[in-house]
């Protein structure tokens, strides 16, 4: 069924790498039931990266404008009332931030794939993100003290937020033939109807 390959994009960002969390990551993602199907370890390009962020239509708008709710619901000044303005100093302190160090880029596979990671990673912010989730554990930044410092959020890792994108996410970080194809044996508890073959 394609509900059980549906794939899903992570990277462990610099700041995970310098935390040495690639290991708890990858546990945490493996320990769901969904299968690693590539991995690489590489220092992403500013190109690259500015694409990345670019894939989803409006990206610049849609995140700038999220700046300005967030200062004006805090009853504070955004850096610029022009969202496109807010959107564009944003990608640049990702391009900064993404470009600065390693990164481990991932492709998930297994039913729900992008939700499931998406409830393990926790929210954007660190600060605002659910106690047992990778970032509501391991990070204490915020949007706050990040826009003070004038950079971007060290949040750990990037997980693709819908299927559509993930597909566009994967296709922009791995050639096809980067992603391996094969059976892991849990995949018959996780996905055989009738759990056929355990009983002897």
């Amino acid at each position: 069924m394609e509900i059980q390959k549906e794939r899903t994009l992570v990277v462990i960002k610099p700041d995970g790498i310098q935390r040495s969390l690639i290991g708890e990551v990858i546990k945490r993602i493996e320990r769901t039931g969904l299968k690693l199907v590539a991995l690489k370890f590489s220092v992403p390009k500013e190109e690259k990266i500015r694409k990345h962020y670019l894939l989803e239509d409006n990206w610049l708008e849609k995140v700038g404008q999220k700046t300005i709710d967030s200062y004006n619901k805090k009853g504070k000044i955004p850096p610029s009332q022009n969202a496109i303005e807010n959107g564009e100093r944003i990608l640049e302190n990702l391009i900064n931030y993404m470009t600065s160090g390693p990164v481990v880029s991932m492709v998930w596979q297994g039913a729900h794939a992008v939700s499931i990671v998406r409830k393990l990673v926790g929210s954007t912010e660190p600060l605002s993100s659910d106690v047992g989730t990778i970032r509501g554990d391991y990070v204490i930044d915020s949007y706050e003290l990040s826009d003070i410092d004038g950079r971007s959020i060290r949040n750990v890792l990037h997980a693709s937020s819908s299927v559509e994108e993930a597909k566009k996410e994967v296709d922009l970080w791995f050639k096809s033939e980067e992603i391996i194809n094969y059976r892991l044996v849990q995949e018959q508890i996780l996905y055989d109807v009738n759990l056929d073959g355990i009983l002897e």
